[in-house]
């Protein structure tokens, strides 16, 4: 039976002990068997973002097939871990059989730690954990490959023009993978030297990238959201309003980064970001964004939900994809301006698989 029917019948047994002044028994079974459902708790960034809302929608549909309840929970935003530490603290104390876990950064650690102690089986989703062990399993996109993607992309795209950028980045108060990941992918891609493939803002503000020469006007934390992209995109268009590259980490904040683009008269910039969303999908084929790295949230919620179902029917955990140390549930480049030597996929096929 599951973690959840333990508990109640280590209680029940307890109570009967007490009145009857005798011994109680116990259930040696264990897992979901006897029709029991496996319990599982999700746990995202932010309650309303379609990004998570899609994760939650794979996990859900999954659970249907497959006889599991889901409890979805989410930080306040991007920057809550205490809510997410909330989530953690609540799945273990129904006696959850799982956690589904997008985290947000190093401070969730310790409550993941008390989870698994407590013998819940925990899955990252699309964001690592630092140490990657601290799981049982991880599936998401190579963030690192979105950014590159949409990097060369930018590159290709200029045709040798001076790269004057902005870098839109997720946050200032905290280190998070996903964060320098995509941003880091993005230079990289872009041909600029990265020194600390970890860190965020070392590389030189000046020098050359594949096409020809760059110059780094800002790094802005954006908290992943939209007027957080517009305030950032004001301050950098406040440093140099020549920008023509704009690095959004999130679509979310790249939609309040294009907005305030087009208050400053700025319509030369290339804007790309990393999602893939409709609304995402829809700015290109708009024009206010040039590209997106399209991935895939609600294939993360529903492997993850496969995943637990087989570990608690059979021990088995995820296999990483090869050379990784996660499940890789992919990431293609959508855009209407195809550059040479880029695979990419137009609007109008993004939009058959956006979310």
């Amino acid at each position: 039976m599951g973690r959840r029917r333990l508990a109640a019948t280590a209680t029940a047994g307890l109570v009967t002990a007490v009145l009857a002044l005798g011994g109680c028994g116990s259930d040696s079974g264990s897992g979901t068997g006897g029709g029991d459902p496996t319990y599982i708790t999700l746990i995202t960034k932010d309650p309303d973002n379609h990004f998570w809302t899609s994760m939650a929608e794979g996990a859900k549909a999954a659970a249907k097939s497959a006889n599991a309840e889901i409890t979805v929970a989410a930080g306040r935003d991007q920057s809550d871990a205490d809510g997410q530490i909330r989530a953690i603290e609540d799945a273990i104390s129904r006696g959850d059989d799982a956690i589904l876990i997008a985290n947000n950064g190093p401070a969730v650690n310790d409550a993941i730690k008390r989870a698994r102690d407590a013998g819940l089986y925990v899955l990252a989703l699309d964001t690592p954990t630092d140490p990657v062990n601290l799981v049982d399993g991880t599936f998401a996109s190579d963030n690192f490959e979105a950014g590159e993607l949409i990097g060369k992309w930018a590159a290709g795209a200029l045709e040798g023009k001076k790269a004057t950028v902005a870098l839109l980045d997720l946050f200032a108060d905290k280190v998070v993978s996903v964060d320098y990941q995509r941003d880091q992918g993005f230079l990289s891609g872009l041909g600029v030297d990265v020194k600390d493939t970890k860190k965020n803002g070392d590389e030189a503000k000046t020098g050359k990238y594949s096409g020809g020469d760059y110059q780094i006007v800002c790094n802005q934390a954006t908290n992943g959201a939209e007027d957080g992209g517009r305030s950032a995109m004001e301050n950098c268009l406040s440093l140099d309003k020549n920008i023509n590259v704009v690095f959004a980490a999130n679509e979310t904040s790249g939609v309040g980064a294009a907005q305030a683009l087009k208050a400053a008269g700025n319509t030369e910039a290339l804007v790309v970001s990393i999602d893939g969303s409709c609304r995402g999908v829809k700015a290109v084929t708009d024009g206010e964004f040039g590209a997106v790295a399209q991935q895939y949230p609600s294939e993360m919620g529903r492997f993850g939900v496969e995943a637990v179902v087989k570990h608690l029917a059979d021990g088995a955990n995820p296999t990483p994809s090869q050379g990784q140390d996660f499940v890789n549930t992919g990431v293609r480049l959508v855009t209407d301006r195809q550059v040479a030597g880029i695979a990419g996929i137009s609007s109008a096929e993004g939009a058959k698989t956006c979310w």
